[in-house]
């Protein structure tokens, strides 16, 4: 327990807290996207759902962090998963322009948010 009263150890964890705040930016863009085509009632539920249920999943990741840093090519999988997580939040699936606007579920909103924040935890 002697690590806890070092200088370098808080510095250490200051340094990888604030390196996991910028780079989890792109985390609120891939929410947003997912949240967008919900009714407005479930937009709020969608971001706090899938928010929450990413930070578990990051908690779960961090565990076995080492583990998969050890596989051979995990970030070209992880590279191409984002392209196709990317795609499909881009992509217009409203093949009928003149009706009036559907909604998404909110359980595909958290899964998809679950998916991209996986997905982007592993590069």
């Amino acid at each position: 327990m002697e690590f806890l009263q070092s200088a370098d150890f808080w510095i250490g964890l200051v340094k990888i807290v604030w390196i996991n705040i910028i780079l989890s930016g792109d985390n609120a863009v891939v929410i947003a996207l997912a949240a967008r085509s919900l009714p407005p009632h479930q937009q709020k539920k969608a971001v706090f759902w899938g928010s929450g249920a990413a930070v578990v999943l990051r908690i779960l990741l961090t565990v076995v962090a080492a583990k998969l840093l050890e596989l051979s090519f995990l970030q070209i999988v992880g590279g191409c998963l984002l392209l196709w997580i990317g795609f499909q939040l881009l992509s217009d699936d409203e093949e009928d322009e003149g009706e009036s606007k559907t909604y998404g579920s909110l359980m595909a909103a958290v899964r998809t948010i679950l998916i991209a924040d996986l997905v982007m935890s592993l590069d």
